[in-house]
């Protein structure tokens, strides 16, 4: 376990390699689960002032449901999420004519639309965070639908914590990061 400040981070995220591959998954980390991406508070305000922008990039199904439900819902264990279209994919997630599921809200990112890229838990995806008293866990999540992603990341040799350098930049800062990969590469000349 690596601890930088009152972040427990799991060996696993310098140890296990992950590159995603869409071509192979589709997207399923938009499609399967049993809620939407979590949330945090900051983003509540966000996703209204952007859902007009965002509209057009959604589905039908996807809109019926966000001004159905909201711009995001509450479950037990995760606390806020973004809403799901019949319990399945994310009001927010497309689906390209290769049948890839994408998000919206990157979508209108990526076209220079809006600042927002998308929630940081999919961003961070498969790095989850549970809050605790006095500190956070960061750990991988394992999940069948990602044997793709793991065997592109063996076969480019890029760790985790490598692949989302941009995000957790964005969760945690980059001084945050590069103790985090100092201490990496420490770990790795030892071996």
């Amino acid at each position: 376990m690596i601890v930088i400040d009152d972040k427990y981070i799991s060996d696993e995220l310098i140890e296990k390699n992950f590159v995603c591959n869409l071509t192979a998954c589709k997207g399923a980390c938009c499609v399967a689960g049993d809620c939407g991406a979590p949330l945090e508070a900051s983003e509540l305000d966000v996703l209204p002032q952007i859902y007009p922008i965002v509209k057009p990039y959604l589905r039908a199904e996807g809109i019926r449901e966000i001004e159905k439900q909201g711009f995001h819902t509450v479950d037990d264990e995760h606390g806020y999420v973004t809403p799901l279209v019949n319990g399945g994919i994310c009001a927010y997630a497309t689906i390209d004519d290769k049948g890839i599921v994408g998000c919206g809200i990157e979508q209108a990112f990526n076209d220079g639309k809006i600042d927002y890229k998308k929630p940081v838990s999919c961003h961070l995806y498969p790095i989850r965070i549970t809050k605790y008293p006095g500190f956070e866990a960061v750990n991988y999540d394992r999940w069948d639908i990602c044997k793709p992603a793991c065997k592109n990341g063996n076969k480019l040799q890029v760790p985790v914590y490598r692949f989302l350098k941009n995000a957790i930049i964005r969760k945690y800062g980059e001084e945050f990061y590069e103790v985090l990969d100092k201490i990496a590469q420490n770990q790795h000349k030892d071996q």
